[in-house]
């Protein structure tokens, strides 16, 4: 599934980071976060065997979901993460090939930016969605601010530092989603905790709304 078509059927804009998730404990990983309401589900490239984890939840679980890679910050990433059956592409960064490869691949692109020379960067290689990182960093009042340089088709999602404790107010400030990791997955979390952090994460958002 593609990004739009996960939101299309109700999903809240919610990018589950899995960094550092191990192929064998993926899928019931996967699916605890699909039972909480979250269906958009990034592995890093910096994970063990990111690509034997996405490929394994892809195929068990792709007709329920959107899945990516994170730091991708290559052309070769790309081409493997695409070969892995994934749909969506995050980088850390704005590289302006990368975003054009990922494209020509079929996937969505959300790269990493964080001055408004780097997103319109990013739009001029056909992104759309742009990942504001990190996010905690210059903060809501930020978002705010580069909100009203962007165009108006141009969502922003914020990743970093971003959490249930923070997120009405980064929706206040116009993000259109955001990425969550480490206080949602860490290495060696089992799927009924990362389940719990979910539902708590899903109820805050659309407490927010």
């Amino acid at each position: 599934m593609t990004v739009d078509e996960v939101l299309a059927q109700g999903a809240p804009p919610i990018v589950a980071i899995l960094r550092g998730i191990r192929t064998q404990e993926a899928v019931s990983v996967a699916t605890a976060l699909l039972e909480a309401g979250i269906r958009l589900i990034e592995v890093p490239f910096n994970s063990p065997d990111p690509c034997g984890s996405i490929s394994s939840m892809v195929e068990a679980l792709g007709s329920r979901a959107a899945f990516g890679g994170g730091t991708v910050t290559s052309i070769a990433l790309a081409e493997q993460l695409a070969g892995a059956g994934g749909t969506f592409m995050v980088s850390p960064n704005t590289d302006p090939a990368v975003i054009a490869r990922s494209r020509e691949l079929g996937m969505d692109v959300l790269p990493g930016f964080l001055t408004p020379t780097e997103a319109f960067a990013a739009i001029g290689a056909g992104a759309r969605d742009l990942k504001l990182f990190p996010g905690s960093v210059l903060g809501s009042s930020y978002i705010k601010a580069i909100r009203e340089v962007l165009p108006s088709a141009t969502r922003v999602w914020a990743v970093g530092g971003v959490g249930p404790a923070n997120v009405a107010e980064y929706r206040a400030a116009g993000v259109f989603g955001i990425g969550v990791g480490g206080s949602l997955y860490k290495p060696g979390d089992d799927a009924t905790t990362v389940g719990a952090r979910a539902e708590a994460l899903v109820s805050a958002w659309n407490a927010a709304n």
